[in-house]
């Protein structure tokens, strides 16, 4: 009898660490802590995402495009330093006040730990055919005319056979971040990611000494920042 109760209380203890170790794990992975599910050498992604794309980048080649990926995962540290230089940037060399400096950041970045970056399922992609190009993540470089046009009009017929989708479109009833058109997400994953994402505690999440600013994040702004950048996104990518 002994041994029968003890074996159930291991077994007890055994489903909770097992689950405590998942839940840790998740958290971890959408908070861009720490993603053991990648694959990649520089650029870096989510396996599923992986396979995808290398389908994608080859059916494009196929068609005499050269698909690019400039930018992948980005963990939390990474994500970071871009946040703290560019709030450093706009307090003191452009004096903007903290709020007004936060609004210019979140345009086209986000805070850490809540990028979509962070879960190796988002893209930015470029043409493979311009190495020489600088500062490549501009709209007008995808419009027709642009040196990225050709790039940008095979994904809007492709892509999303494949599973990609643009996260931030151009609808003009979409608030949020601005239109990226290089920027794309692999849908049977990241819906997943996100509907795990929603149920975080956000203020626990961003409110942290680390982040710049991050004080001037009041239950406003944290509200606001949830329902239009976090969830305002293209709709084929919200369960």
């Amino acid at each position: 009898m002994k041994n029968k109760v003890a074996l159930i209380i291991f077994l007890f203890f055994l489903i909770c660490n097992k689950n405590y170790s998942q839940i840790t794990m998740d958290l971890n992975q959408l908070t861009g802590i720490n993603n053991n599910n990648l694959v990649g050498d520089s650029i870096k992604l989510e396996t599923q995402t992986y396979r995808a794309f290398k389908k994608m980048e080859r059916a494009a080649k196929n068609d005499g495009i050269n698909l690019k990926i400039v930018s992948a995962y980005r963990g939390f540290d990474r994500q970071k330093t871009i946040w703290n230089k560019k709030y450093e940037r706009f307090t003191n060399e452009f004096s903007f006040e903290p709020e007004k400096a936060i609004l210019e950041i979140i345009r086209f970045s986000t805070i850490p730990g809540t990028s979509r970056h962070h879960w190796g399922t988002e893209i930015d992609i470029i043409d493979k055919n311009f190495p020489d190009e600088k500062n490549v993540l501009i709209s007008s470089k995808f419009e027709k005319g642009g040196v990225f046009y050709n790039v940008k009009k095979w994904l809007d017929t492709n892509s999303e056979r494949f599973g990609f989708f643009i996260t931030y479109d151009n609808d003009p009833k979409r608030k949020g971040f601005e239109y990226e058109p290089w920027h794309y997400s692999y849908a049977p994953i990241s819906k997943k990611m996100l509907s795990l994402f929603v149920k975080l505690d956000l203020e626990k999440l961003i409110k942290k000494d680390e982040i710049s600013g991050s004080k001037y994040f009041n239950q406003d702004f944290i509200e606001k920042y949830k329902n239009e950048y976090i969830l305002d996104i293209n709709p084929e990518l919200k369960n």
